[in-house]
């Protein structure tokens, strides 16, 4: 606890404001702090339950949180096969996900829930006021297909509950002993939100009726309310604690009377709750619907003055819509040959399913700081001594901590990812950069002390309950692609062009501003981000230096700096997983002495973004500094990673007599020195680059780049996670680089114009078509038929297709042209 008390004050005095002497800093530094606090207002409520069907929460520990619960009932079987709560792959849906949404102003998402016959809509809309971060509505619409009954019953379950020590939560008493036949009110209070008050409305829809005896014990099917008091660390766990309740009302009915096939209840009505509202931190409000339905949630902080009602929810809704659709056309301006109607939609699902994902997550992480020296991986066999120090289990609980980040997958990686991140808000960053600021500053709140950040962040134990064991424990000594560096540098970018047109500083922000482009619209704000953060990018940077740095001097090995070569810690025979690329071939067997050539284009990515931070802060002596080191690594790509026999970039390894050996598995890895920005326009290695990446009997294909070369002994074989499947995080990096080198004066412009044009064009259809067929994004998609594979609505890295169809067409500039010697 001491540790993490001292990571939490160490992030604090890092992010301290600076001193502020004239009168010009005094009135930014007034901007800045109304900027965080309009900022944090604004991001208070959303959806940030990503896990969940629809899940709502604030940006608060042990808080309010709602969430609703479906399922069919024409059967006494039905409800519990039936319900829907988490998302899961494998429950008949043909699709969901967010058609639109805004994290500032909420968004409507669609359902398709073919098992169960029905369409839901989930309308969300937040409305800003008081001083609790104002207050928020949804609109839950049923619709059943036609092939399904007219009278088809549907319960839906309102699961809320209220965490924290003093906190209060109470269902106000109905008229009628059998249940509500109008609205529910919840009334609570807390630290963080103050006074509240949640209604869920009546709403429309028929509510089924009974004359069976039942109904002496149970009404008719207005809305019932259980009240509960659980303990906060099991509230998370609703389908267990509704079935417990569902249980004791089944038995109730099977102890005190005998029904026969003859007079057998109705289904609905043996799985209706009995009413008992009341106090408690877990407060259950079901619905049972007959045929089509819809009601409104609402949530009126006290602090705002005014409580909702459902002529608000309609309005909001509306204006909603119309501003995403707008602003959508605005920001991401889809280029030929991706301008039809049906692109668009497709756009606009794919973003917003993605920022639609941003969660909210809360509670302890399982981390194993033994430092056993097994883990400095210094010995041949390595692998082995490390398993065994991994078997020892000594990790245990830190933190807790709270992490605000996008996520890759709802239903299979409902959690943050360090390497999947920087991807996700890349197109983030064009819609509301400041949004994508305090994202990345809760990545570096969980920096320790060293450096480190844990690359999977599973929080608390609802995270948990979706991660296999052996897969939950975060080690101090594993990297991951350092990606938010990839964001950090689209920040610096639009900084200077901002600068350029920068306004006079104010000390107040105007009313209606928008609160998605602060930092830059008033680039003293940006620069104080930077100034803040700079600290925390250096210690992971150093980090990295120190704890996956190579081994060149024990080798011998010939290179113009004995310092800049590196090795990911953490390899097994099968599997690198620390570099992302999990199962991509490596040189076997492992050993102490590899030199890996992605992780060396990671290093020369961070060390340019220090020093463009650094040159836009004036620390000019860390300038100079991260140059020399820039310097270093370029130079041992060359000499350390390039095979002029294979024509590409390799890892390196020890042999059998002691030497370095060059192990060229042609793929992605090949492509990193030009991936991360690191070659030339005129360099004499990027010919033979763009002749790989372009050959289709290596890694082009119609669908995008393959991971690994068709000619590679390991192609397609093992698990083929890394091995064949087209995947669209690296696809994009290749497609940004193609642009620039397009853009750019040098012998390989025409060519790079052809590959850009014809990768792109590749890479959308690819997505586009899956989406269409099957109505979901896909992790990764088959090099020889286009189609989606692996995890489904993978709405994170796969959704950098909307940034792709939004780049420039280049496509009918390449005509006329030849091609360029390779």
């Amino acid at each position: 606890m001491l540790t993490a008390s001292l990571r939490q004050l160490s992030f604090l005095l890092a992010l301290a404001p600076v001193a502020w002497g004239t009168s010009a800093a005094e009135g930014e530094s007034i901007l800045i702090s109304e900027a965080g606090r309009l900022n944090n207002q604004s991001l208070l409520w959303g959806p940030y339950r990503p896990n969940l069907y629809f899940g709502v929460r604030p940006r608060i520990p042990q808080s309010l949180m709602a969430a609703l619960l479906w399922g069919k009932i024409e059967t006494y079987d039905d409800f519990q096969q039936s319900i829907r709560y988490t998302c899961e792959q494998n429950e008949g849906m043909h699709g969901y996900g967010w058609d639109e949404f805004d994290t500032r102003a909420g968004g409507v998402q669609s359902i398709h829930d073919t098992e169960n016959s029905i369409d839901i809509t989930t309308s969300f809309v937040k409305i800003p006021g008081g001083s609790h971060g104002g207050s928020w509505a949804a609109r839950i619409k049923g619709k059943l297909h036609d092939d399904a009954p007219q009278d088809r019953k549907t319960i839906l379950i309102m699961y809320v509950t209220q965490e924290g020590l003093g906190s209060e939560l109470e269902a106000a008493e109905s008229e009628d002993k059998f249940g509500y036949p109008e609205d529910v009110t919840l009334n609570g209070r807390s630290e963080s939100l103050g006074n509240y008050k949640l209604v869920v409305t009546k709403g429309t829809g028929v509510q089924p009726t009974s004359d069976h005896e039942i109904s002496d014990l149970r009404g008719p099917g207005q809305t019932v309310v259980q009240s509960l008091t659980y303990a906060d660390e099991v509230v998370w766990q609703a389908k267990p604690i509704i079935f417990k309740q569902l249980k004791e009302g089944v038995d109730i009915l099977a102890e005190g009377h005998k029904y026969n096939q003859e007079n057998a209840p109705p289904p609905w009505q043996v799985y209706s709750l009995q009413n008992n509202p009341g106090k408690g931190n877990v407060q259950i409000v079901q619905k049972v619907f007959e045929g089509d339905f819809e009601f409104d949630v609402l949530f009126s902080s006290a602090s705002a003055g005014k409580d909702l009602d459902s002529g608000d929810v309609t309005r909001e809704i509306k204006a909603t819509t119309e501003s995403f659709g707008e602003r959508f056309s605005s920001v991401f301006k889809l280029n030929a040959p991706f301008t039809a109607e049906k692109y668009k939609k497709f756009g606009r699902s794919m973003f917003s399913n993605l920022i639609g994902g941003i969660g909210y997550f809360y509670g302890h992480s399982v981390v194993d700081r033994s430092y056993a020296s097994e883990y400095d991986e210094e010995n041949e066999g390595f692998w082995e001594e490390t398993a065994e120090a991994r078997a020892r289990r000594q990790e245990q609980l830190e933190g807790p901590y709270e992490l605000f980040t996008s996520i890759p997958s709802r239903p299979f990686f409902p959690r943050g990812f360090l390497w999947d991140e920087g991807f996700h808000l890349l197109p983030i960053a064009d819609w509301d950069i400041d949004l994508t600021l305090e994202i990345v500053k809760s990545w570096f709140n969980l920096i320790d002390e060293d450096g480190w950040i844990g690359r999977e962040q599973i929080l608390g134990p609802e995270a948990r309950s979706k991660v296999p064991p052996e897969f939950q424990v975060q080690y101090p000594h594993y990297a991951n692609p350092p990606t938010l560096f990839l964001v950090l540098n689209s920040f610096v970018e639009k900084l200077h062009k901002a600068n350029g047109s920068a306004p006079e500083v104010k000390e107040h922000l105007s009313q209606g501003v928008p609160l998605s482009t602060v930092s830059l619209d008033n680039p003293s704000v940006g620069q104080e981000y930077l100034r803040r953060l700079y600290p925390l990018l250096r210690r992971q940077y150093d980090w990295f230096r120190k704890t996956q740095s190579g081994d060149v001097k024990s080798y011998e090995r010939e290179a113009y700096s004995t310092k800049e070569a590196y090795r990911w810690r953490g390899r097994t025979v099968q599997h690198c997983l620390t570099s992302g690329l999990d199962d991509y071939p490596r040189p076997q067997p492992p050993h102490p002495g590899e030199l890996h050539v992605d992780l060396i284009s990671w290093m020369g990515l961070m060390t340019k973004l220090l020093m463009n931070i650094a040159s836009i802060l004036d620390f000019q002596e860390e300038v100079n500094g991260l140059n020399k080191i820039l310097d270093g690594i370029e130079h041992n790509l060359d000499d350390l990673h390039w095979s002029e026999k294979e024509g590409c970039y390799c890892d390196a390894t020890i042999d059998d007599f002691e030497e370095n050996e060059l192990v060229c598995h042609k793929g992605y890895i090949s492509l990193f020195p030009f991936l991360t920005g690191l070659l030339k326009p005129d360099s004499p290695k990027l010919g033979k680059v763009l002749a790989l990446l372009g050959d289709e009997e290596e890694l082009w294909s119609p669908f995008g780049l393959r991971s690994l070369s068709k000619k590679n002994e390991h192609y397609g074989t093992a698990e083929n996670y890394w091995r064949s499947p087209v995947w669209i995080n690296i696809n994009y990096l290749a497609i940004a680089e193609l642009y620039k080198l397009a853009k750019q004066d040098g012998p390989h412009k025409e060519t790079a114009r052809d590959l850009y044009s014809r990768l792109r064009r590749n890479v959308v259809d690819t997505v586009y078509k899956s989406w269409e067929e099957t109505g979901f994004a896909w992790e990764q998609y088959n090099p020889e038929t286009g189609k989606g594979q692996r995890t489904q609505h993978f709405t994170g890295w796969t959704s950098l297709v909307v940034k792709i169809m939004a780049m420039e067409d280049l496509e009918g500039a390449s005509k006329g042209h030849s091609r360029d010697e390779l």
